[in-house]
């Protein structure tokens, strides 16, 4: 089901008198989307909407979802698909959901694609505004479809031939607890490190829903195969470049009880370090398959099992 991109304001009603007002807010990826209380008991036909508007838009915003809890939004969310666990590494959180909480400017202020360091990264991931500050902490999403798209011929051609390694020498969870301390660091990098992921992924992924082909960088990734580091660097920061210019991306003010849903086959994220207050969203991700490139290839697997975050055998087809 496609849900076109020709107009910034489409109604599409459904059977059961829903309405879903799906509102475009950039001009290559986003959409506010009214006229829906997000839940588990949705009808099969919202579902498939919302689906679709995710896959044609790469992120939407739900405004108003207040009424989401620790329950209801795993809850809502498993409508998408399986679930994963709440992080490969990190615990303290529930099974299913990763709190992301910060004061003082903490936050995941580095662009990136959500878990890329294992084999298997989240299909969707499904975001709840539930402490905001009065001003700043937006959140950004980039279009890799686009920046693929766009890229000239050569480094296009370039592009589809590339592997990457990603790992999780660094990860913004790790971070970005509300009450963490300077002493509290060592332990979390340890914890965040406790199982090593190292992954080599086509540079140029093809979306298994969509059939279209992106970028897959982000701030995971370590090096180019067969380039040194240098080397591997600084062709990192032309692609990534054009991943993240500005009339590439979409920003979202939040507001308590906002939803954000991505596309994380198709994104890159950032949230912006300019608040002095506490701030917490919390996410719930839906697996996804392990990354095919042009050619056909499966990412690889140099270490880590990441069976336990996301078990492919039990994927919902």
């Amino acid at each position: 089901m496609t849900l076109s991109m020709d107009h910034p304001s489409v109604d599409h009603p459904t059977s059961t008198g829903t309405a879903l007002r799906i509102r475009r807010i950039g001009g290559r990826l986003g959409a506010a989307v009214e006229g829906v209380r997000l839940s588990a008991d949705l009808p099969d036909e919202v579902i498939a909407r919302i689906r679709a508007a995710i896959l044609e838009h790469k992120v939407v915003f739900f405004p108003g979802q207040s009424h989401l809890d620790d329950t209801s939004h795993p809850g809502f969310a498993a409508r998408l698909g399986r679930l994963t666990t709440a992080h490969p590494t990190l615990s303290g959180h529930t099974s299913r959901i990763l709190q992301l909480a910060s004061r003082g400017g903490q936050s995941a202020s580095s662009w990136h694609t959500d878990v890329t360091f294992t084999d298997r990264p989240p299909a969707f991931s499904v975001l709840r505004g539930v402490t905001i500050p009065d001003y700043g902490g937006h959140t950004l999403w980039a279009n890799t479809e686009t920046a693929y798209e766009r890229l000239p011929e050569p480094l296009r051609k370039l592009a589809d031939r590339l592997w990457a390694v990603h790992t999780n020498t660094y990860d913004y969870a790790a971070y970005s607890d509300a009450y963490r301390t300077e002493e509290d660091e060592p332990h979390r990098r340890s914890e965040f490190t406790r199982v090593e992921y190292r992954t080599e992924h086509p540079a140029v992924r093809v979306h298994p829903e969509t059939g279209k082909r992106s970028l897959l960088l982000g701030h995971f990734f370590e090096r180019f195969v067969g380039l040194n580091s240098d080397e591997s660097r600084e062709l990192f920061k032309i692609f990534q470049a054009r991943i993240t210019k500005p009339e590439n991306t979409v920003r979202w003010a939040w507001t308590p009880g906002d939803v954000a849903i991505w596309d994380n086959r198709a994104t890159q994220h950032y949230a912006t370090n300019d608040f002095d207050q506490p701030r917490e969203v919390r996410r719930v991700t839906v697996a996804g398959d392990v990354p095919v490139s042009i050619n056909g290839e499966q990412s690889r697997v140099l270490s880590g099992d990441a069976t336990d975050f996301a078990n492919l055998d039990d994927l919902i087809s």
